[in-house]
């Protein structure tokens, strides 16, 4: 079988992976020199601990079982299982993470609570004030800045992978075929759109009324730290944001502790992991609202470094960058991703929102599977 796989994101780079795996032949087309987008600007984490139940959590877990797997063969993946610590500081945020532990799935999520010498024994970095810790052991980090270009190289050396890159698909043709801006006619037995956020041109003329939106996000990244952070952090906030922690717990926090004016206003959560360079990678914001700003904004960096020193218990390391990035998520926020087909033999798979980096892998093995590859 021939696959002709359009956008280099890391959805569309795992559709690559799975079709090479099982024998069969990649036309890999990406408009841009190499993916810049949401693939890349992000925090490479594989995050189980915060999925919905059911099919999102099953999900995650397949993929961060495809993930280790992957990594194990491609040293390059920088993927490492390092698990995630939530520090806790007020009863109400405590009460929280004693609800999720009381899921029936929290076995699987590999919840633990944890006591502050406990936490600070798994991560001796935090050395700021709190009195317990939510412990997620399954999970998990990769290199976003290069997991798809190692992900290339050994698809390359299989002999059935062809990348073109600085190509854009225009046109959908008959037969299982695509027309890019070189004039170049791309056919194949089946074509899958990974477009991520670009969600005009091409994709609008095929899908007018497609039920995803874009959301925008501010991120950070910091000279290295000096010590190793030996597990990803979040903050209580992210309890907000993530459905797992949806419980009558969650309704007295928002209740009763209200969120930081700024944080609120972005619509924020601290999440932060550690590069293979020793840099911390600190976020993030959400934007929803259309047209997004064409500037980053400097309150919520402030708000995020206020934060993690006040886990760390000393100053950041310098900052050394700062970006934006958009990704694009499905408007029902319950499902995983968009999946549909276009034309015949044309499929799009696209919106999987802040859960693509973590579950790229089964939702790529799942398009497998349903066609038949």
């Amino acid at each position: 079988m021939r696959v002709i796989v359009v956008g280099a994101g890391v959805v569309g780079t795992m559709h690559a992976w799975h079709a090479v795996e099982r024998g069969h032949e990649v036309v890999h087309i990406e408009r841009e020199s190499e993916a810049r987008g949401a693939s890349l600007r992000n925090f490479g984490q594989i995050w189980v601990s915060g999925r919905a139940g059911g099919e999102e959590l099953d999900t995650a877990l397949r993929a961060r079982e495809l993930w280790e797997g992957i990594g194990e063969r491609i040293p390059g993946l920088g993927f490492r299982p390092n698990g995630s610590l939530t520090p806790l500081r007020t009863g109400l945020e405590l009460a929280v993470a004693e609800a999720a532990l009381a899921r029936e799935d929290a076995a699987a999520r590999g919840y633990k609570l944890l006591g502050a010498d406990e936490a600070r024994a798994l991560n001796p970095a935090l050395r700021g004030a709190f009195s317990a810790a939510l412990w997620c052991e399954r999970d998990a980090a990769v290199e976003p800045r290069t997991a798809q270009l190692a992900l290339k190289e050994v698809l390359l050396a299989s002999g059935r992978y062809t990348y073109l890159g600085g190509r854009e698909v225009r046109e959908v043709l008959g037969g299982n075929a695509v027309r890019d801006d070189h004039g170049d006619v791309h056919r194949g037995d089946v074509v899958v759109l990974c477009t991520g956020a670009w969600l005009g041109g091409l994709v609008r003329e095929l899908v007018p009324d497609l039920p995803v939106r874009r959301v925008r996000l501010q991120m950070m990244q910091t000279a290295p730290l000096g010590e190793p952070l030996t597990t990803s952090v979040a903050d209580a906030d992210s309890f907000r944001y993530y459905p797992a922690y949806a419980s009558e717990a969650l309704d007295a926090l928002n209740a009763g502790q209200a969120q930081d004016p700024t944080a609120a206003a972005h619509k924020m959560q601290l999440l932060m992991v550690q590069r293979k360079d020793g840099g911390l990678t600190i976020g993030d914001t959400h934007e929803y609202e259309h047209p997004f700003a064409f500037d980053v904004l400097e309150e919520p960096y402030e708000h995020l470094v206020r934060v993690v020193e006040s886990f760390l218990g000393r100053p950041l390391p310098r900052i050394q960058r700062r970006w934006a990035g958009v990704y694009a998520q499905c408007t029902d926020t319950s499902r995983v991703v968009h999946r549909q087909q276009v034309r015949d033999g044309v499929w799009l798979v696209t919106g999987p929102g802040g859960r693509g980096m973590t579950c790229s892998p089964a939702i790529a093995e799942k398009t497998a599977n349903e066609l038949g590859w």
